[in-house]
């Protein structure tokens, strides 16, 4: 018996390996498409992580990596000891949260809304005015916003005074507060569009009998949205949200560096820029690799977290 038991073990697992060879035989072209890309994957992001050794030692460019000197925590404990650290670490997670509140749920609703139109010609320009401003460089769209709230001739201090809701212009580029709402909306205004495409795309999948069903039942365009609609997309909403929450930290740089200036400079400061600042404009790269490390770490463990959560609340997760 247990002979024959396996026998029939063997049988199976050479069946297995067949119909495994058979079908890798027959996608061979999907497969060697795929090649250049996890090349890519892993020349630009494993390949890099080596780098972290940086942060353990004492780097000196020039010298091979046998010949660095090896320091330990040392610039983890520099980095934890220094007080301006913290203010980045507070503004870049205060951007960033409001990036993710306000950059993740207006593109949900303007993806409602516009799967609402019925008129393709006014629907498909409305999408595309709200796709081109991804395309525009920063540094226009830092050009245009710093423009519009100009104290001189900004369009949002001109208006605010034709309607007598201030006495005098506003200098919104030199309070330090208002930096984060300018970077929030101004990166709102670009990305809005471009990120509501996937929702656009989940929205086309929803069953349309669902919507005769709601109909049916007296539910008008609002109810059938609530109801139906996102509860459609609800497992896209979930897997991008706990990605998004995997790169808060990841905010970037180009945005406070081009809009923010010395006036600002405690609120426009967030990790990358101090890593930038702090770690390669003073030659410090071993404390940059510190920073870069620390920021990846966080983004992993919220990865992680956000995944578990959001695993035991339904069942949906990334990995």
């Amino acid at each position: 018996m247990g002979t024959k038991t396996g026998t029939q073990v063997d049988v199976v697992s050479m069946q297995k390996k067949k119909r495994f060879w058979r079908r890798l035989w027959q996608q061979r072209f999907l497969y060697a498409m795929s090649v250049p890309f996890i090349i890519w994957v892993f020349v630009f992001n494993y390949l890099p992580i080596w780098g972290w050794t940086m942060a353990f030692q004492d780097f000196k460019p020039g010298l091979s990596f046998f010949e660095q000197e090896w320091v330990g925590f040392t610039h983890f404990q520099a980095l934890f000891s220094d007080s301006y650290f913290y203010l980045v670490l507070r503004n870049t997670f205060i951007m960033a949260v409001m990036g993710l509140v306000i950059g993740f749920t207006v593109p949900i609703i303007f993806a409602l809304l516009i799967n609402e139109v019925r008129q393709q010609f006014f629907k498909r320009s409305v999408q595309t005015i709200a796709y081109l401003p991804h395309f525009v460089s920063w540094v226009v769209v830092a050009g245009i916003v710093i423009r519009s709230l100009s104290v001189e001739d900004g369009i949002v201090n001109t208006i605010l005074l034709s309607l007598h809701i201030i006495d005098e212009p506003i200098q919104f580029m030199t309070k330090g507060p208002l930096f984060w709402w300018i970077v929030t909306f101004a990166d709102l205004w670009k990305e809005m569009g471009w990120n509501s495409i996937i929702f656009l795309a989940a929205m086309t999948g929803v069953n349309q009998e669902l919507y005769d069903a709601a109909k049916t039942d007296g539910a008008g365009r609002i109810r059938q949205m609530w109801h139906v609609t996102l509860p459609g997309i609800r497992s896209v909403i979930i897997v991008l949200l706990i990605l998004s929450v995997g790169n808060l930290m990841s905010i970037g740089f180009e945005k406070q560096l081009l809009l923010g200036n010395p006036m600002v400079a405690d609120y426009s400061e967030v990790l990358e820029l101090y890593a930038l600042n702090y770690g390669i404009g003073l030659f410090r790269f071993s404390y940059g690799t510190a920073i870069s490390i620390f920021n990846s770490v966080i983004a992993i463990v919220l990865l992680f977290s956000a995944n578990y959560f959001f695993k035991k609340i339904s069942q949906e997760s990334v990995m």
